[in-house]
């Protein structure tokens, strides 16, 4: 069966973009003061930028451009270490939906005046659970959903609240309200002596993680070599951009002791548009709307994507035959169905166990970001074994980063070491975690790592070897018979080759 090329340059990108960019981060980014552009920038460009011109050029590679980075860890390290890969993406997003559902339950708070959706934990998780199971089953329908709502959610969610909470700010700001952040050369720099400090930089890397998880997707172009590497390079820009400015917004209008992290864009249009008078109101309810539009979105395209790519682990024998199991829509609904029961149980524990307010976002932002950062990693690793030992294959990708083979290694390298640095500050308790609850955020984030970082390797030598063997000997998985043509081995012969499980690891050889 032929691959269906039903998806647009803006279909593909609005999806990317509904992984990567949300406003409500933006309340997070502000807890940095004016320093949050310094965060911005420099993770925009030592960590954002590398991620994406490394994924551009590996996701362009013939073969390579299905799987995101179960294929390309896979094809360049292993296919041990590709699997670990591409489970820490699957298993980050199961914790990376909690702060996106908190976020939601804030918006409902405030679009239906309802203080106790947000307040009461239990109420707050059955609500949670509601949004999220609707939405699981809103995708089994097929990427074409998932890029309508995509589109829709883009458009509504993100750009029209960001440019309308940038304008009520300049006008808040040029009438001369107060605005509660020093603005200057020095506090453009964060205190590099307080670890406190450099913690919130958890926050703006993870705003801008995924923006790889997209390439499951890209041969459902017309033309991804050529048209992936344009929607990233215009998603990097855009990104950079509207996170700066609507962080400031916040930063400048909310005093920091006030702002809530779930609900502080609500806050900032509260502030905003109530001091023209309270028959205002209703527009902060609708903008609250709106935003959680935004996140819907978001939890969308986030459903499906991590769960097709790991899906080609599932076909290679990985895991149980279970998960091979795709509906008429080509949705891996085993998979699906496997993520939504893991998010389940995330919720309930960092909902009812992680604290209240912003213990439990902190909380769950940070094993997200440790969660993730274990893939990119891999990732980076994986990107230095193809431009210097694997140079044959390399060749072949439709897009190159620029000036050579040093060039390469020195973007890359600036990636895997903000990567590194990230990991580690994500272990120190933000400053705004509540007084007497750092050992709950230290205790749930280490003990979900170690059990998340130590899963995908027991998984991986459990599995059916045999099955695993025959399944790329025998080359089943092609375009002619895998759903919508997605999933299919890279095209180097390996049929006459004496396969041995682990024998491509080249972690392990070294």
């Amino acid at each position: 069966m032929a691959t269906n090329k039903n998806l647009t340059l803006f279909g593909f990108f609005t999806i990317t973009a509904s992984m990567v960019m949300a406003v409500y981060e933006y309340p997070s980014f502000a807890t940095s003061g004016f320093s949050l552009l310094f965060f911005l920038l420099c993770g925009g460009i030592f960590w954002f930028i590398p991620v994406a011109l490394c994924a551009a050029e590996m996701a362009t590679i013939p073969g390579w451009e299905t799987g995101g980075v179960f294929t390309w860890v896979s094809e360049s390290l292993g296919d041990r270490w590709g699997f670990a890969a591409i489970f820490f993406q699957f298993f980050e997003i199961t914790v990376g939906y909690v702060p996106m559902l908190y976020f939601i339950i804030g918006s409902i708070s405030y679009l239906f005046n309802w203080p106790a959706v947000n307040a009461n934990p239990h109420l707050k998780l059955v609500v949670m659970l509601i949004i999220f199971w609707l939405l699981t089953f809103s995708q089994l329908g097929g990427t074409k959903y998932t890029a309508r709502i995509a589109r829709i959610g883009f458009v509504f969610g993100i750009v029209i609240p960001a440019i309308v909470l940038i304008i009520l700010s300049l006008v808040y700001v040029c009438e001369g309200n107060p605005v509660h952040m020093v603005v200057s050369w020095d506090s453009f720099f964060p205190d590099f002596r307080n670890v406190n400090s450099l913690v919130i930089l958890v926050s703006f890397i993870l705003s801008y993680m995924g923006v790889e998880a997209s390439a499951s997707h890209a041969n459902e172009m017309a033309n991804p070599k050529k048209q992936y590497p344009i929607a990233i390079l215009i998603l990097v820009l855009i990104a950079i951009g509207l996170s700066s400015v609507g962080g400031l917004s916040i930063a400048a209008v909310v005093p920091h002791a006030q702002l809530n992290l779930s609900s502080g864009v609500n806050q900032t249009f509260e502030i905003l548009i109530t001091r023209y008078g309270s028959g205002y109101e209703w527009i902060v309810r609708v903008l609250a709307a709106l935003i959680g539009l935004g996140v819907l979105a978001e939890i969308s395209s986030w459903i499906v994507g991590p769960s097709k790519s790991i899906y080609v682990a599932a076909q290679k024998g990985i895991l149980p035959p279970i998960f091979k199991k795709v509906n008429k829509n080509n949705v891996p609904i085993s998979l699906v169905m496997f993520q939504g029961i893991i998010v389940t149980i995330w919720m309930i524990v960092l909902t009812l166990g992680g604290g209240s307010g912003n213990m439990s976002f902190m909380t769950s932002m940070s094993l997200t970001v440790v969660i993730y950062l274990m893939t990119y990693v891999l990732f980076f690793i994986g990107y230095f074994n193809l431009v210097l030992n694997k140079k044959d294959i390399d060749k072949q990708a439709a897009y190159h980063i620029p000036l050579g083979i040093t060039f390469k290694c020195i973007v890359a390298a600036v990636g895997l070491i903000v990567s590194i640095m990230s990991f580690i500050i994500s272990f120190f308790p933000p400053s705004n975690i509540p007084g007497g609850h750092t050992g709950e955020y230290e205790t749930i984030l280490t003990v979900g790592y170690l059990i998340v970082l130590i899963l995908p390797f027991i998984i991986y030598e459990f599995r059916d070897k045999k099955n695993a063997v025959e399944t790329i000997a025998n080359e089943h998985i092609t375009t002619e018979n895998a759903p919508d043509g997605h999933f299919m081995v890279h095209p180097k012969a390996r049929a006459n080759v004496d396969i041995k499980p682990d024998s491509n690891d080249v972690l392990d050889q070294k």
